[in-house]
């Protein structure tokens, strides 16, 4: 087995197609299929199911298409610092967010880590949760903070805590002249705004599922594509929002714990699975660190920690 055949099998399984991966690997077809066949024979299982329309991988070639791509990504990874030290250049890492996470604790921990690295460059790329994951093992960004579960068996996933979400309410409204927590139950027939319209599964999926779970019927729900627009048509008095507790942006708004239980959105740290690299063991100390320092946005009342994280 060697490099040429992994980025031969990759490129079959990205693009489902003989004929365009040899087009992109910039060789005939008859010998790329040869070189997958000799993968496949030296593994000993079929990797590529070829009489389907368009190519399909087994599940083997499933695990072995996303353990490929950590390999390959390694090797690029390898090269760039054999580079960087040979020509003295600053090292540099991506972390995709999504823009709520910046009204949290992901700031403070970028400064942190700035201070703590001033050699090291860090990009900041406004990306939604599963755009993380497909980002990740490209290797356009290097660790992600979102605030979707998933389950893809290349990534690891760290949940750093559960933020509660409270609802936001124009202050005519009675919602608004009541105190207390309010429960997911009392939103039957209201008016909900959501976000982001897109891209889906979203944080607006999260709560549609978790209304559904309740038996919430809503009256309507309109869908914007962030944050500051949904808050904004509160204030309008176009409907209710619900929203990270941190993200309690506008003073002219009511704001109401959800009393739920799971009325929580995780804050989540994904990172390619087997990755080794420093500035993830740096990252997650800076976050243990930050957590000590008990930041004004970090509290009990609006947030729940899983065991380690703020220990």
């Amino acid at each position: 087995m060697d490099m040429r055949q992994l980025r031969y099998f990759v490129a079959v399984a990205t693009t489902k197609n003989f004929t365009r991966a040899a087009e992109q690997m910039h060789i005939a077809q008859p010998p790329l299929s040869r070189q997958i066949q000799l993968l496949e024979e030296e593994l000993g299982v079929q990797l590529i199911q070829r009489n389907s329309r368009p190519v399909r991988l087994t599940d083997a070639g499933r695990l072995f298409y996303e353990q490929s791509l950590q390999v390959l990504h390694r090797i690029e990874q390898m090269k760039n610092t054999a580079r960087q030290a040979g020509l003295n250049r600053r090292q540099s890492i991506s972390i995709g967010y999504v823009p709520s996470t910046l009204y949290g604790g992901l700031p403070m921990l970028v400064r942190m880590f700035r201070q703590r690295y001033p050699d090291t460059d860090v990009h900041l790329i406004d990306m939604g949760s599963v755009q993380q994951i497909s980002d990740l093992k490209s290797g356009r960004i290097d660790l992600g903070f979102g605030r979707i579960r998933t389950n893809d068996i290349s990534v690891a996933r760290q949940v750093m805590r559960e933020e509660k979400l409270v609802l936001a309410i124009p202050p005519a409204w009675p919602l608004a002249a009541e105190q207390g927590p309010v429960n997911l139950h009392d939103l039957d027939q209201a008016k909900l705004i959501v976000f982001p319209k897109e891209p889906r599964p979203s944080f607006a999926d999260h709560v549609l599922g978790m209304l559904h779970e309740k038996g919430v019927k809503l009256a309507e729900f309109h869908e914007v594509r962030e944050l500051h627009a949904a808050l904004g048509l509160v204030a309008a008095e176009v409907g209710l929002c619900i929203v990270p507790a941190a993200a309690r942006l506008r003073s002219d708004l009511v704001y109401r714990l959800i009393a739920d239980e799971e009325a929580t959105s995780p804050i989540v740290l994904s990172h390619r699975l087997n990755d080794d690299s420093w500035y993830l063991a740096a990252i997650k100390q800076l976050i243990v660190e930050m957590y000590a320092q008990n930041p004004p946005w970090l509290d009990f009342e609006t947030n729940a920690f899983p065991p380690g994280p703020r220990a």
